[in-house]
């Protein structure tokens, strides 16, 4: 079957419905025809067509009342009325009463098949991004932020609160919401879980990363713009703000934005309007705007590279994203998740990591968060024959260890100075810590540095005693 769409053809001048037929099968398209409005009105359910070519003028009625017809039976079918030479009255009323273009006898069928390409190009673009919306829909929301950590379960938690209380909202957009934290701490995630599990999921979800365009360019990416606007403005443009409309725009690394165009979003933010570079009149848009950023906007604003005014219109929730060395054990959860997702994808064997692995992953500082994680268990699953990950399979960089490294190089005692082995280090490391504190885990966790989970995992690791004499 043709992946050109399906024609009917509604015409009572025999030798013109078959020219059409005709010229339209030889151009790939799936065509049939009838002379009445009755056995149209059959043919929708029969045939099915996607389009349908339509006389005004036919035996049992006209067609305007078959328009009405056809939009009842399925309001999606695209419909061409085909008019008399010169009744621009009734193309104007066919196109009010629902079709989607006119064409005027006599039909010139170069011109019908260029129309007919021209829907079924949209219709495809349609179906395209109901596909992409449906697969972001599969890859985000709450339950793919994976881990247990006490700081992603109250990040959830905050998220999902947020959430429930939008669905309470009366009129007006959802409150605009600002993410911060470190690169590759996830941020991207959040904003997908604000809009795919809140109330604009069956809306867009727009992403622009604000560092990646440049300044002068990132302007007309969002704001669009109208033939003629600048040198190579060849035809009209819709930017990114009006493809979100009635869902969410998410703008990635927004400390990076210029100043001047600030004074725009700001405009957007407080009157919901857009208007095109080269255009005149305003547009109403309803769409939500999350922002993220790794920038410190405080310093940015003392700085004067960011407007405090704007400061405060995207920072009506603010959600931090903790960095992966402070959610202890998720290290292990994510990084058997992603081994066993890298192994599937290079249709390996299961890679289990072994105990000294796990104390490397969990003693690494991981500076670019849970993008490096990733990076780094596809480059195991790639670079490694192995079922067992070991320490030396871990691509670590050495400037990032962790305090508990650092500590413990620089703790040594002088009677053990030649002993280099870390997983020593370490276990001397945390025992003089417990011993300074007298059993208190709470306290030798923060002298070591660490969060209290950590600790508690090197303890069982090292099978150390703890004997409290105070509160842990």
């Amino acid at each position: 079957m043709s992946s050109l769409p399906a024609i009917l053809i509604v015409e009572d001048e025999s030798t013109l419905a078959k020219n059409m037929c005709r010229y339209l099968e030889n151009a790939g398209f799936e065509v049939q025809a009838t002379d009445t409005g009755k056995e149209a009105i059959e043919k929708l359910e029969s045939y099915k067509p996607d389009i349908v070519l339509l006389d005004y003028r036919l035996p049992d009625t006209n067609g305007l009342e078959l328009l009405d017809q056809i939009r009842v039976v399925d309001s999606r079918i695209r419909v061409i009325m085909i008019t008399g030479e010169g009744n621009t009255q009734l193309a104007v009323q066919a196109m009010k009463t629902g079709a989607y273009d006119y064409l005027a006898k006599p039909v010139i069928l170069k011109e019908l098949k260029i129309l007919l390409t021209k829907i079924a190009g949209q219709e495809r673009l349609v179906g395209a991004l109901d596909y992409f919306h449906q697969k972001q829909a599969g890859e985000s929301g709450l339950d793919k932020m994976l881990g247990s950590s006490k700081v992603i379960v109250d990040l959830k938690q905050q998220i999902r609160q947020l959430i429930e209380a939008e669905q309470n909202l009366v009129e007006g957009v959802p409150a605009s919401v600002l993410i911060t934290g470190e690169t590759g701490s996830g941020k991207d995630l959040v904003a997908r879980a604000f809009h795919f599990d809140g109330t604009r999921r069956l809306g867009p979800f727009i992403e622009l990363n604000c560092s990646a365009i440049p300044a002068h360019l990132l302007e007309a990416e969002l704001f669009g713009y109208e033939r003629g606007a600048f040198t190579d403005a060849r035809e009209r443009k819709i930017g990114l703000v009006e493809a979100a409309d009635g869902g969410t725009l998410f703008l990635d690394e927004i400390g990076d934005m210029d100043i001047t165009l600030q004074t725009k979003l700001l405009k957007l933010l407080e009157d919901r309007t857009v208007r095109r570079l080269g255009g005149l009149r305003d547009k109403q848009v309803n769409v939500r705007i999350v922002a993220a950023t790794n920038c410190d906007l405080d310093e940015l604003i003392k700085e004067g590279k960011f407007r405090l005014d704007l400061f405060y219109r995207l920072r009506v929730v603010q959600v931090n994203i903790p960095p992966l060395r402070d959610r202890d054990m998720d290290i292990f959860l994510l990084a058997e998740y992603m081994l066993n997702q890298h192994a599937q994808r290079y249709r390996k064997e299961k890679i289990q990591i072994s105990d000294t692995a796990r104390a490397r992953l969990l003693g690494y500082a991981w500076p670019g968060n849970v993008r490096e994680l990733r990076n780094m268990m596809e480059q195991v699953v790639l670079m490694s024959n192995t079922a067992l990950l070991e320490p030396h399979h871990l691509p670590l960089s050495q400037q990032s260890t962790s305090s508990v490294a650092v500590n413990s190089a620089q703790s040594v005692s002088t009677e053990n100075s030649d002993a280099l082995n870390i997983g020593d280090m370490e276990q001397r490391m945390v025992t003089e810590a417990l011993e300074r504190t007298e059993g208190n885990v709470t306290r030798a966790a923060e002298l070591l540095g660490l969060s209290r989970d950590t600790l508690r995992y090197r303890i069982e690791k090292y099978r150390i005693n703890v004997v409290s004499r105070s509160s842990t």
